[in-house]
């Protein structure tokens, strides 16, 4: 039985309209003068470590501890104050989804498999309500390679739980076919939601072990492997 579950946050749990984008956006033009500097980043499964440095080269900024520091010290104050501002929400079928796999009779641990850096995944999730129900997580401030960083939450899930987890006992939840590549990495199962910007076909392609367009079209207990208990 699956003793892990590992969410992604953009376009997985949460939809903040660009919130983050934008938060990007406004930071390197303070921080380093660049303008609409992210009209050429890609962040869909990517973390926020790997398009700071893609865009620092693109522009020749030195891509040192300091540049890093200066981007990710201003960054979350753009994120807090653009949160709430656009078109948002929680995505379809999370909240009930969500309480299903908290109450049944031995819950799995939850936690976050996400490329946000930990204080823009907090920020995110606390506007919503939901960073609380999640016990663990590994972020893009832990690596910047997100196979890396799914062996982080899979080792902080094992310390938490006290012993090792096959990967028949993990699943991640996500919605891009790098959420796929990752759950792979840890030889854990992969849930794939079309709630961000791929399509369900397009999901499949990957062959993650199930494709759904939200998970109100999936049971708790199936992705456990509980049907019948």
């Amino acid at each position: 039985m699956v003793k892990l579950v590992l969410f992604d946050i953009d376009g997985t749990l949460i939809r903040t309209g660009g919130a983050g984008v934008r938060a990007f956006e406004r930071t390197f033009a303070e921080q380093f003068g660049l303008v609409e500097a992210t009209k050429t980043l890609k962040f869909s499964g990517r973390t926020d470590v790997s398009l700071v440095r893609e865009c620092f080269g693109q522009h020749r900024i030195e891509p040192n501890e300091m540049n890093f520091r200066r981007f990710f010290e201003n960054y979350p104050r753009h994120l807090e104050s653009l949160l709430g501002t656009l078109p948002e929400g929680i995505c379809e079928g999370i909240e009930p989804f969500m309480a299903d796999l908290i109450y049944v009779e031995n819950p799995p641990l939850l936690g976050l498999l996400t490329g946000n850096v930990r204080r823009g995944a907090e920020l995110k999730l606390k506007h919503f309500g939901l960073w609380e129900k999640f016990v663990t997580g590994a972020f893009a401030d832990d690596h910047e390679d997100r196979n890396c960083i799914a062996a982080v939450a899979k080792q902080r899930g094992e310390k938490i739980l006290g012993r090792e987890l096959s990967g028949d006992e993990i699943v991640v939840i996500g919605d891009t076919p790098l959420d796929v590549l990752c759950a792979r990495s840890i030889a854990a199962k992969a849930l794939a939601v079309s709630t961000g910007n791929f399509t369900r076909a397009e999901l499949a392609e990957s062959k993650p072990h199930w494709a759904v367009e939200n998970v109100s079209q999936i049971t708790a207990a199936e992705v456990l492997g509980r049907n019948g208990r």
